[in-house]
């Protein structure tokens, strides 16, 4: 099933993000240069780093650099002697401003990185739920086989990213058609293929095959029609992993 998602909130599109990447150091940078006496640099330089967290937990990296340099230039400009000017003389604050470019620079990268494993762990949850969903689907035994094995085919599809999947019971016959194997490996023709890098086969079927033992007792056949997708090599284990669900029951 497909859901629409909602429209993301104006401030959070990128030109916002990066609007603000450059205008909020200019004006934490404008309050700050009215305490010039009783703000020392390196604290103003502290406060333009939260400016950097900020604009750096939306997950723009382009925004985060972005603030990192603003936050060096107009801290040059307004904070630093000669005022006013883009231009430093005291040895002092040139080396305060480097630092608040590199810092701000660093913790973007460590936000993104941040947000990545973030999203990778969630991603993992939702393998996760998908297996444990199949599993209860089956041994619950409250639908028949069919619509099992529908359940699985589809979450199957979720997983690998592919348009439509549907179970063929027995083994695979034809020997052009890709292979998925227990380890997350999918070999075509004899040959390994990296479907991380190239993506799985456009306009052709990829098997998942379903194993009882050591007995193939049929297979799903996936299909990517209209996009390529780059499904990781734990989500082809998860897709295998989601297939031997519905052995018992098939073979049966």
């Amino acid at each position: 099933m497909v859901t629409s998602r909602p429209p993301v909130p104006w401030w959070r599109t990128p030109s916002s993000v990066r609007a603000a990447a450059v205008l909020s150091p200019l004006a934490v940078c404008g309050v700050l240069a009215g305490f010039r006496d009783s703000v020392p640099p390196a604290v103003a330089a502290l406060v333009l780093v939260l400016c950097v967290v900020a604009v750096a937990a939306t997950g723009d990296r382009l925004a985060g650099f972005v603030a990192a340099l603003s936050s060096g230039a107009w801290f040059d400009v307004f904070l630093t002697e000669p005022f006013l000017r883009l231009a430093i003389h005291d040895p002092g604050d040139v080396q305060v401003a480097v630092l608040l470019v590199l810092i701000g620079l660093s913790v973007t990268e460590l936000a993104i990185w941040g947000r990545r494993q973030q999203a990778e762990s969630a991603r993992r949850s939702g393998y996760l739920d998908g297996v444990l969903s199949a599993a209860a689907t089956v041994s619950r035994g409250e639908t028949g086989p069919d619509e099992v094995v529908d359940v699985v085919a589809a979450a199957i599809a979720d997983v690998l990213g592919a348009d439509r999947c549907r179970y063929v019971p027995g083994a695979v016959h034809d020997r052009r058609l890709a292979v998925l194997d227990h380890d997350g490996v999918l070999t075509q023709n004899g040959h390994q293929r990296d479907v991380g890098r190239t993506g799985l086969p456009v306009d052709e079927l990829v098997a998942v095959e379903v194993r009882r033992a050591a007995r193939v007792v049929g297979h799903f056949e996936v299909a990517c029609a209209t996009r390529i997708a780059h499904p990781t090599r734990e989500q082809c284990r998860v897709a295998v992993l989601l297939a031997d669900q519905v052995a018992a029951l098939v073979d049966a």
